[in-house]
């Protein structure tokens, strides 16, 4: 294909993406008072507790901005699927078969474990939200900005999923030759002391089973890419090892190095 031809297929890919993404607004309006009932909740049990802690919309249009980033963001889950497809779609063509099969492989692990982390997330966004408002002085109103406390809250429930995730990508730098298995082993110690900061950072609540709830499936998470990445090592290295002996080698390049 012509550079003009791959630009119209990207353009008919957005497209067919952007009409996704519309389409889902439109359950994702349906959706958003259901959504944002569930995320103000913590805010809610804060005022239960007899302070004054409400949700302040400051202008008259907070409302409805508020409600339609609820409603992209509903949208962008919902059409995942579609938009997912039309960029694997532009870009397969341009893979070998062996690539493709990663491809799919990451993604079919990928989004299940991006959904459990933003699931892991909204388990322990109370915890978060109650120590943080612990640090104000009780006799002081709990006031927040609706868009300020939605940004926190889909950062949070983001960059939780992204942390699950990071195992799916260290399989995938394995399988296509970048990480050893042995030099993913090799740094676990530095692994668990990030995935602990990451969950201290995460869950700054005093209930150290907030942090568990994060660390314990992320460690597991990550020794599991390892027993994956070791054995796909071995079985590669037994394939250039039979390869090689047709040659007459004993070595691989990599061991004669």
């Amino acid at each position: 294909m012509s550079l003009g031809e791959h630009l119209v297929e990207l353009r008919k890919r957005l497209m067919i993406s952007a009409i996704a993404i519309v389409l889902g607004m439109i359950a994702g309006w349906v959706l958003s008072p259901w959504v944002w009932t569930m995320l103000r909740r913590p805010i809610d049990e804060i005022g239960d507790t007899g302070r004054d802690a409400i949700l302040a919309y400051n202008d008259i249009s907070s409302g409805f901005d508020t409600r339609m980033q609820i409603a992209l963001f509903i949208a962008v889950l919902i059409a995942s699927p579609v938009w997912l497809y039309q960029l694997w779609a532009f870009l397969a063509p341009g893979l070998t078969r062996r690539e493709k099969l990663y491809g799919v492989g990451f993604l079919a692990a990928a989004v299940p474990l991006f959904l459990g982390g933003a699931y892991a997330g909204w388990l322990v966004l109370p915890n978060i939200v109650r120590l943080l408002a612990s640090f104000q002085p009780e006799n002081d109103a709990f006031y927040l900005n609706p868009r300020t406390y939605l940004d926190f809250t889909i950062r949070l429930l983001l960059a939780v999923g992204v942390g699950f995730v990071m195992p799916v990508l260290l399989v995938l730098l394995n399988f296509i030759g970048v990480l050893r298995g042995a030099s993913i082993l090799k740094a676990w110690r530095v692994a668990i002391l990030v995935i602990i900061l990451f969950a201290a950072i995460a869950t700054p609540a005093a209930d150290v089973w907030s942090m568990f709830i994060l660390a314990v499936p992320m460690v597991v998470l990550y020794f599991i890419a390892v027993a994956i990445a070791l054995l796909h090592d071995r079985r590669v290295d037994k394939r250039r090892a039979a390869e090689f002996s047709e040659y007459g080698l004993d070595q691989t390049p990599e061991e004669a190095v």
